[in-house]
């Protein structure tokens, strides 16, 4: 693969970037190499993530038995007409926030899983998204709860470790519940990582692994963020919860959980292909976290020590990040954590010449918007003026979109089926 020239094309140079990680993460490329053995019984295939719909075909493509199964995913994220699997049944659920159609699907896949004899596999195709597409409550709790619950902290500012600890909690499902489900029969994990520490007990909530989080911890994570919408929901969890499979629980002793492709290994691919344009790749970190604003005001000084000294790498350099930052939405406006850490970075910027950043959401979802992420350089905050807007005004209001969308700057993939996180590039020239 093949960049444009980085000083003729800075934006061109960082999108091709990007799309070198999306395809490090592509199922059709990762699944095939990780398929176990086919059982003495049945094949049971269940799934849920962005990337479920690929993943599922992957598995069609390059399995030599029978098989059947039903995976859910994302709105928009199934393949084309023609192109998805024919044995695994896709359906298609709300993201980020639960539906009907996601608590149907996750019921159905619990049922498969208890269906699942000693002799059979169950194997799991999971990835990022399939928290919110498994929302089927725990007894004694309804769906429109636990979609409040949902919408409070994706507010709020929490970690996704932190959401993910209450879905568990509010699930039938997550939390190796699926896995104790299909107890005896052998149970085989598939999954792509987008959380930071590609922990499976972490990825879509965890659903075939253990779980070290308890009620506790549930309890006190919605007293601190102050999620108000759940007081019958802490009643129920007090009162009736149950808690999820714990570590050395006898159900995983069956049960192998794989990560295919992890933030890492894309992040590793645009690296490689910097590195054959000429320009130093520095991968900074793969598990970034923290405000997303906060977050470009810190690479912003990397990029602008870099500029300055040649350190911690001399220009032509690019940084790279993963991870998955987060938004405490104060605002009315629009737009997901890539985009607002694009404003953050070009404002933090101000108008140094010659630094250029993307930031993208590797599902090609930036949040709940149509667009990946957004572009921005040292020229984005006069082209702004020149246009009448206000930057911090509208990274104060959340409306990152709204900025980036004037400036013709969002960029728009569409889905891409898989999911490793946010990847974020500063080219420094």
């Amino acid at each position: 693969m093949s960049s444009p020239d980085p000083n003729q094309d800075p934006r061109a140079f960082l999108t091709a970037l990007f799309d070198a990680a999306v395809a490090a993460a592509s199922p059709a490329e990762a699944v095939p190499r990780h398929l176990p053995e086919p059982p003495k019984g049945r094949t049971l295939v269940v799934g849920a993530g962005k990337a479920a719909a690929a993943m599922a075909r992957a598995v069609e493509d390059n399995w030599s038995g029978e098989l059947e199964g039903l995976v859910v995913t994302r709105y928009g994220h199934s393949l084309p007409e023609g192109e998805g699997p024919q044995k695994i049944e896709v359906v298609e659920a709300g993201h980020p926030v639960p539906d009907e159609a996601g608590e149907q699907a996750a019921a159905r896949i619990l049922e498969l899983a208890q269906s699942a004899g000693e002799d059979d596999l169950l194997l799991c195709l999971i990835s990022g998204g399939g928290s919110a597409l498994l929302p089927l409550p725990a007894p004694g709790l309804s769906l429109e709860e636990k979609k409040a619950v949902n919408e409070a902290l994706l507010r709020s500012g929490a970690t996704i470790g932190e959401i993910n600890t209450v879905r568990k909690h509010l699930s039938a499902i997550k939390g190796g519940r699926l896995a104790a489900a299909a107890h005896p029969a052998r149970v085989v994990s598939l999954i792509v990582s987008d959380v930071p520490g590609d922990d499976p007990a972490v990825i879509a909530s965890g659903p075939t692994a253990a779980d070290p989080t308890t009620l506790e911890d549930t309890v006190e994570i919605l007293q601190r963020y102050g999620i108000h919408e759940t007081s019958h929901v802490l009643h129920q969890l007090e009162r009736y919860g149950e808690e999820s499979p714990k570590p050395g629980d006898a159900v995983f002793e069956t049960v192998e959980n794989v990560v295919i492709a992890r933030p890492q290994q894309s992040l590793e691919a645009a690296a490689a292909l910097a590195e054959k344009a000429g320009v130093t790749p520095v991968i900074l970190a793969d598990a970034l976290e923290g405000e997303a604003r906060e977050a470009a005001r810190v690479l912003a000084t990397v990029a602008m020590q870099v500029r300055r000294h040649g350190q911690p790498a001399a220009a032509p350099a690019v940084i790279l990040t993963g991870g998955e930052t987060t938004v405490t939405v104060k605002g009315d406006g629009r737009g997901g954590r890539n985009a607002e850490f694009a404003l953050a970075g070009a404002i933090a910027l101000g108008g140094w010449d010659g630094i250029h950043l993307l930031a993208c959401d590797t599902d090609g979802i930036d949040g709940s918007e149509d667009n990946a992420g957004a572009y921005a350089d040292g020229g984005t905050l006069a082209r702004a003026g020149e246009k009448g807007l206000d930057a911090k005004a509208l990274l104060a209001d959340n409306d990152a979109y709204s900025f980036f969308k004037s400036l013709d700057d969002l960029i728009v993939t569409g889905p891409t089926r898989t999911n490793v996180n946010d990847f974020r590039a500063i080219l420094i020239l």
